[in-house]
């Protein structure tokens, strides 16, 4: 196990810069998440970590050793792929125990850090089958396998569930949670799914467009995201927003007016903002509240998402009871006060 420093990290490709000096310390036996949309260079960032991407300039540290100019073999790391990458003409034993034996183990040690990966794994019954007889959470597990019997100092994993459907997907993000749960061990993982990030990580770090957003803890993410960006990418549905201007200690947009708690220092009379609202943090009244003009409902069983429009702008709630209502029909919606985010309309940073 190892902590790894990232260090004013960049990658430049053909005079275009793709990673803009990114600094984010994990620790040791730490699960870090790199989550952010497609292009937002998370992938390049773990390949550079990893020694398959050379780093333009910065550095980058695993345990008290600046890797930079390493070869991947010999950063004592190991990598899990999106796709499997077995060889079809091995079992699962041998796939396992592949780079054991390519790095001259014994066949004893070789077994004997199989079978225990096995077990840790629940892949004991398949040792003996081969690629083409198992499942993809099967699969995947094997590969999961492979970087575990090298004792690495830090694993990486790059989007590993994007080929599994919903419901495995689900059913693997507790396995690999529970395997470093055993393991204690440094891991870094890159995904787009923020449902993946949340449920996951010790520590998330959020990007866009080579930039490092935010780093901090799920909750804190959540309860306190830095911008409008990190707001509307962390939770699912996403973030509510409203634009209007600050007056008089509300945020007003056409004819309502969106209370907050408390005036925020940097809110001056007539600044434009952006009022944030999580849909959970709606409740349906009898009286008062804020009209929601109905558009679609959506029961999911336990919830109820309920779509529509407050003054001219597309809002979501979520609800816990059962919602007895129509397209255009007027719910009566109130905040909780406690929950509300204001975002600068011009720089998108958090003002309260």
């Amino acid at each position: 196990m190892a902590n790894v420093n990232l260090r004013d990290v960049r990658k430049v490709y053909n005079q275009t810069q793709v990673i803009h000096g990114v600094n984010v310390d994990i620790d040791d036996g730490e699960f870090v998440v790199l989550v952010g949309p497609s292009g937002c260079g998370k992938s390049t960032l773990l390949r550079m970590i990893a020694g398959l991407e050379e780093i333009s300039d910065g550095q980058v540290h695993i345990g008290s050793r600046v890797v930079n100019d390493m070869s991947p073999k010999d950063r004592d790391i190991a990598m899990v792929f999106q796709s499997y990458a077995l060889y079809p003409h091995m079992t699962v034993a041998q796939n396992m125990g592949f780079s054991l034996q390519l790095g001259g183990a014994t066949k004893a040690d070789i077994r004997v850090k199989v079978e225990k990966a096995a077990q840790t794994l629940n892949l004991e019954p398949l040792l003996e089958r081969y690629p083409r007889q198992l499942s993809g959470g099967q699969r995947q597990r094997v590969a999961m396998g492979r970087a575990i019997v090298r004792n690495p100092q830090v694993f990486l994993f790059d989007e590993p569930l994007s080929n599994l459907d919903a419901k495995l997907r689900v059913t693997m993000r507790g396995e690999i949670k529970a395997l470093h749960q055993r393991l204690a061990s440094t891991m870094i993982y890159v995904t787009h799914d923020q449902i993946e990030a949340m449920t996951m990580a010790d520590k998330i770090v959020v990007m866009r467009d080579g930039f490092v957003e935010q780093v901090g803890s799920p909750l804190a993410l959540y309860d306190r995201p830095a911008n409008h960006f990190v707001a509307g990418f962390i939770g699912s549905p996403g973030m509510n927003f409203l634009t209007g201007r600050y007056s008089q200690g509300a945020v007003r947009t056409g004819d309502l007016a969106l209370p907050v708690s408390e005036p925020p220092a940097s809110a001056n009379e007539g600044r434009q903002v952006i009022y944030g609202i999580r849909p959970e943090n709606l409740a349906i009244v009898e009286e008062g509240g804020l009209p929601l003009v109905v558009e679609v409902i959506e029961p999911t069983g336990a919830e109820t998402h309920v779509v529509g429009h407050m003054a001219g702008q597309r809002i979501t709630g979520v609800f816990r009871e059962r919602v007895m209502t129509r397209p255009g029909d007027i719910l009566r919606v109130a905040v909780d006060l406690g929950k509300v985010h204001l975002f600068d309309h011009q720089t998108e940073q958090r003002i309260n």
